[in-house]
């Protein structure tokens, strides 16, 4: 009897959907094998080369093996609050059918349109990478090609298609390989080894003349400051003057390290004094007790003692500061709340300040909380973050005059490719296109986790696909100075401290990635439309000739 199991599993689907999700699981931090990648699909694509797949209700066990798969890759959505498991199973729910569409679709290809399945493969999964990082606010953590991170030569043609780029290329080797595998009567075939030696030449030929053509531009001189601070501790208002003291004594250290440091970096939302903005004809909120002319006085003391904190920090670290606060804003139809990156020059002036723009769907807000305050009540965010409306670039002088421009950017927005490549176009379209980007992150939230991991491995591709240095500022780590090769130049250990002197050099190579975007992606996802709609033809002409009366 276990014999007979056995024997379905292997010549069935459990096995090859297991081993594939183990294989791909293992490729990505916390086990970090990315060699294992380039194999990690094959199971599926020998799914995909069967001419019916194997057991009852094949797409049922695709879907619970991409369930598991996900459960394994996602764990740390539960660390930061019991309820949050709920979102760790339903997102890892979500991202399940994805494999069983893959196979859906590539076996549309390959069969009903005779296209090969060294094509098929990746122009499917390319195109559902990118719905992945579209839908639903989107989330492109765990990506084929991000476990190439540290393979310098092959993302450099993120510059080109993006991240997605090397997540074409990933699977064209994988689907190349398992189609040169024997299977139902087929022998082995070396005929695919052509292709994928052509591609793989014209891809590492590619990065290395992009690596040779690197700027050695020397830029300003930035201390990254990494606390180690749990994050309940930044709710707790005793812990208040322990953040800041351990902030700025990590700082005094920097300064230490590096006396001419030009800038000095906190991660999102570390400093524990908000910043306090108000229009003039702002309401007083229901909650402020106390009289109008109170309410006035306060928002006026409010607002001039977050900038003289501001500016007696700048004066003691004769420094420019880029600092994560809270920003409370007061206006005419009420209070909002925002996740503000602020720049205060060397000499104390409030320069400015960028307003999260990409929010994080119940991590940060809660979807028509404004219309049912109830909703939430039943979670544990005390209110809800509005984004904010526009990138902002500020500039920073040093040696001797110089200046650059840095634009900041918060926590999860460098998951999202797009997102980072709007503001940088955007603001080049202003004239202001920045030379440095400048990452605030507190991912205290996980615990060390292998979320540290994914996501600085998100900055690696930003970082090339707009050729320009990435820094990042993490509380609890990974701070990281990575260049406009997506190397990693220096990193900060996970869950301790640490202080981060970064010299990146600017980089005057120009990304075609930022003058055409997802273009090659979405042209694979239009492909995916296609297949959906032959497949659905297919099905269609299927059940009406089942369902014809025999004559």
């Amino acid at each position: 009897m276990l014999r007979t199991i056995l024997r379905q599993c292997i010549s069935g689907i459990w096995l090859p959907a297991l081993l594939g999700a183990a294989l791909y699981w293992a490729a990505l931090p916390p086990c970090d094998l990315g060699f294992l990648a380039w194999i990690a699909p094959t199971p599926w694509l020998m799914l995909i080369r069967r001419e019916t797949l194997p057991g009852r209700r094949p797409y049922l066990v695709l879907t619970g093996a991409g369930f598991l798969l996900w459960l394994a890759v996602l764990h740390w959505l539960r660390l930061p609050h019991p309820a949050t498991s709920l979102g760790w199973v339903a997102l890892s729910a979500y991202f399940a059918s994805y494999l069983p569409l893959f196979v859906a679709l590539t076996r549309t290809a390959v069969w009903r349109l005779k296209l090969p399945i060294i094509l098929a493969a990746p122009v499917v999964w390319t195109g559902l990478e990118l719905l992945r990082g579209h839908l639903l606010t989107g989330m492109t953590m765990g990506a084929l090609g991000h476990t190439q991170y540290r393979f310098l030569s092959l993302i450099q043609i993120s510059d080109l298609a993006g991240a997605y780029g090397v997540s074409f290329v990933v699977m064209f080797v994988a689907a190349a390989l398992g189609r040169m595998l024997p299977l139902e009567g087929r022998r082995w075939s070396l005929r695919p080894l052509w292709p994928l030696g052509c591609l793989l030449s014209a891809v590492l030929l590619y990065g290395q003349v992009r690596l040779a053509q690197s700027s050695h531009e020397p830029g300003p001189t930035i201390a990254l400051i990494q606390g180690s601070i749990d994050i309940q501790m930044r709710y707790d208002p005793e812990m208040q003057d322990r953040i800041y003291d351990e902030y700025v004594r990590l700082s005094h250290q920097a300064k230490k390290l590096a006396p001419q440091i030009d800038l000095v970096v906190w991660p999102e939302t570390m400093h524990p004094q908000p910043l306090v903005t108000f229009e003039p004809d702002a309401e007083r909120p229901q909650e402020f007790i106390g009289t109008e002319a109170e309410f006035r006085c306060w928002l006026k003391e409010s607002s001039a003692s977050g900038s003289a904190g501001f500016a007696q920090l700048a004066e003691a670290l004769d420094a420019a500061l880029l600092l994560g606060v809270d920003r409370y804003h007061f206006t005419a139809v009420g209070f909002q709340s925002y996740n503000t990156a602020a720049y205060i020059s060397r000499e104390g002036r409030l320069v400015g300040w960028y307003d999260k723009i990409h929010l994080v769907m119940f991590g940060e807000y809660v979807p028509l909380a404004g219309v049912f305050p109830w909703l939430q009540r039943l979670t544990p965010l005390p209110l809800s973050v509005t984004a904010g409306r526009s990138p902002q670039a500020f500039e920073l002088s040093y040696a001797d005059g110089k200046t650059c421009r840095l634009s900041p950017n918060i926590c999860f927005e460098t998951v999202l490719p797009h997102v980072i490549l709007r503001q940088v176009n955007r603001l080049k379209a202003e004239g202001r296109e920045p030379d440095i980007l400048i990452n605030l992150t507190n991912d205290g939230w996980f615990w060390g986790s292998s979320e540290l991991d994914l996501h600085l491995i998100c900055g690696v591709f930003r970082a090339v696909e707009c050729r320009k240095p990435l820094l990042i500022a993490a509380n609890t780590g990974f701070s990281a100075w990575i260049d406009g090769n997506g190397k990693i130049v220096r990193q900060g250990p996970r869950r301790d401290k640490e202080v981060i002197i970064a010299r990146p050099h600017l980089d005057r190579r120009k990304s075609p990635y930022l003058s055409w975007g997802d273009w090659p992606a979405g042209v694979c996802l239009a492909s995916c439309a296609l297949f959906a709609l032959a497949g659905l033809k297919e099905h269609c002409a299927r059940r009406k000739a089942d369902e014809k009366p025999a004559l």
